[in-house]
């Protein structure tokens, strides 16, 4: 049976760009401008408006029980899609038709008032589902259990931490019996182990034949959790089917090597008021005669920013993924006080330690060691070849390292 039913769905917005002439301005320009607007004596503020479609012509039938993961690079359409299938946000053209109670975690504190407490919040989140009193107080304990957060059921929640919003939010939509569970990539913002319990929830739920949708760049969650999948790129639904053919589709666009980044000057590098990047950029050190990353090849990764305050406590955090999500390490740098310009940093990965297949290098720089002042997702990635010498080919080499380690064997001794 249809639990949902787009048809034609697109999804409109209008960006108001300043004109080139505007640009660059500093907060001094920005503030001075508006004070003399305040009083009459500036000039208004030339605007250009530009249409943007979120999502185009997008049409598709979820089934009850299905588990739908949705795919797609950032940008591609996902989140406005679970906005407008849980009426957060209205189509600018087409029509949803939903059957069904609607749980959606779509953002960090979605649904909750952040003056009320995690235990108010609860009975609140569940009124707005449409579940009786009686109906949240039996599926309390069983929330707050699995949300871990006993010992601050009765602090407001805008005291909450980001994970605990998270863990909160995740425990409440799953606990009380939606028919359609919707949810976006927030879950990244928990612990592995929190993240493995909410896979395992979903599984559950999916198995008592509610429907789930789920946006994810973990692509091993997707394909071990989900049925069926969607892929979406600029808006448009580019795929739909059978999960591993989707993923596998949609990996093949995105696996593209790109081994530098670079930029002249501080205005043109991503970055914030207190850091932007210059360079980011693995460096291989190719085996004779070959012009390709195998998994013999050591890689140097070089990183240059801009440091833009005076004596920061600054750090580097350096996470290597796989292009289906999986984090493979994180390594970080000391944390030392820097002046203002350039810091720059390597790190050496050696020869044999890489599994051959696709791989995402994400950095980002740390204060205090502790606060986040930039995150530069997805900065450079590479492909790693395979390579065997007097091995027999046994299919795909499994894991995502496969190091040479000192493993010996020996005749222990000898049967007579």
């Amino acid at each position: 049976m249809a639990v949902i039913v787009a048809q034609n769905i697109s999804k409109k917005y209008i960006i108001d760009h300043q004109k080139a002439a505007r640009r660059g301005r500093n907060f001094r320009d920005t503030f001075s401008e508006k004070f003399k607007h305040f009083f009459g004596k500036g000039q208004e503020d030339e605007v250009e408006q530009e249409e943007f479609w979120a999502l185009r012509n997008v049409d598709f039938t979820v089934n009850q029980g299905d588990v739908v993961g949705i795919v797609g690079h950032n940008g591609a359409g996902k989140s406005t899609l679970l906005k407008v299938l849980s009426k957060i946000t209205e189509p600018t053209e087409g029509r949803v038709s939903i059957k069904g109670r609607v749980a959606s975690l779509l953002e960090v504190g979605t649904g909750f008032h952040p003056e009320l407490t995690g235990r108010e919040n609860i009975f609140l989140n569940g009124s707005i589902l449409g579940m009786r009193r009686q109906e949240i107080k039996e599926a309390f304990d069983s929330i707050v259990d699995f949300a871990g957060i006993e010992k601050f059921l009765d602090t407001p929640v805008k005291r909450y931490s980001s994970g605990m919003y998270v863990r909160l939010g995740f425990a409440i939509s799953a606990h009380l019996s939606p028919e359609i569970l919707i949810i976006d990539e927030v879950l990244a913002v928990g612990d592995a182990d929190f993240q493995k319990k909410c896979l395992g929830k979903m599984r559950d739920v999916s198995q008592s034949g509610r429907t789930i949708l789920f946006v994810s760049h973990n692509m091993a969650a997707v394909q071990s959790l989900c049925n069926r999948a969607f892929y979406f790129e600029h808006g448009l639904l580019k795929m739909e089917g059978d999960t591993t053919h989707v993923v596998n589709n949609y990996l093949s666009h995105v696996a593209k090597t790109q081994l530098e980044r670079y930029w002249e000057t501080p205005e043109e590098g991503p970055g914030s008021d207190e850091v932007r990047f210059r360079l980011v950029k693995v460096a291989p050190e190719y085996q004779p005669g070959k012009q390709y990353i195998d998994v013999r090849t050591p890689l140097k990764v070089q990183i240059e920013f801009w440091n833009m305050e005076e004596r920061a406590n600054l750090n580097l955090s350096l996470h290597l993924y796989a292009f289906t999500g999986e984090c493979i390490f994180n390594v970080g740098t000391t944390s030392q006080p820097f002046d203002k310009g350039l810091v720059s940093a390597t790190l050496d990965i050696p020869g044999n330690f890489l599994n051959d297949g696709s791989y995402m290098i994400s950095v980002m720089v740390v204060k205090d060691t502790s606060s986040v002042l930039y995150q530069f997702s997805d900065a450079v990635s590479f492909e790693v070849e395979d390579h065997r010498e007097g091995v027999t080919w046994y299919g795909k080499w499994p894991g995502y390292v496969r190091p040479q380690f000192n493993f010996q064997i020996s005749q222990a001794e000898v049967l007579v």
